[in-house]
């Protein structure tokens, strides 16, 4: 286990003896993004954090150590893991940049917003009667971006997907550079249950689970565990020397 102290504004990484010999450090990503028209509105989606709740106590009962960096959720994560709360897509990628070297892998279980309204309004936008023309530009990608900083470490994306859900998964993978992919359907949104198909870079089908969400993530950490299981990172001994 990697325990997070502080001494004098210096983050130090401490090795204590786990239950789990090949226990890993584990970031999670949960949750929605908002992307703020005005000071009011926002766009988000319905994505209720259950899975990436799930995912972390999986993980935590597996003896493995987890980061999880969360949008705006009512879901609560288990005691033990280390939340870090984000709102924007963009700061969501900062905090995955930050927490990623000193991680062993990374599971991409959120629905960041993809886009955000090219202009933002201080003030409260109003009526006018005459109808309002809102123009998108896209959001940085987490997960490529992530991906394309990585030392050793693996990762594992989610796509949901409404029409050719492995096709469109695997083109996913292979744009983000993700290692696996979990599939799954608008279905699972805000539900305690969900039904995913998990690929590998070949297309093949290494998995298929249906059940609770708390059930589905054991069995993805069991997945993840035989494919990936063992520490892969050097641990930094400041957090100066994780951002080198």
């Amino acid at each position: 286990m990697v325990r997070l102290c502080r001494v004098k504004d210096h983050a130090i990484y401490v090795r204590q003896e786990k239950r789990n010999t090949s226990a890993m450090r584990v970031l999670i990503t949960s949750g929605p993004t908002r992307e703020y028209l005005d000071p009011v509105r926002f766009l988000t989606n319905a994505s209720s954090g259950r899975m990436g709740a799930a995912l972390a106590e999986a993980f935590l009962d597996a003896g493995h150590e987890v980061v999880v960096v969360s949008g705006p959720v009512a879901v609560d994560y288990p005691p033990g893991c280390q939340v870090i709360s984000v709102v924007s897509t963009q700061e969501m990628l900062q905090a995955c940049l930050e927490a990623f070297p000193t991680c062993d892998g990374m599971v991409a279980a959120a629905a960041p917003c993809d886009f955000r309204p090219k202009m933002y309004s201080s003030t409260k936008i109003r009526r006018t009667g005459a109808g309002l023309l809102l123009e998108l530009v896209e959001t940085p990608d987490i997960v490529g971006t992530v991906a394309s900083q990585r030392l050793r470490q693996w990762i594992v994306a989610f796509a949901l997907e409404t029409d050719r859900p492995r096709e469109n998964a695997l083109i996913k993978l292979h744009r983000k550079g993700a290692d696996l992919i979990v599939v799954n359907n608008p279905d699972a949104i805000n539900s305690p249950v969900t039904g995913v198909e998990v690929l590998d870079p070949n297309g093949q089908l290494v998995g298929a689970f249906t059940g609770s969400k708390k059930e589905v993530s054991r069995k993805l950490v069991a997945l993840i565990e035989s494919r990936f299981g063992g520490k892969l990172v050097v641990y930094p001994q400041s957090r100066e020397e994780a951002g080198r």
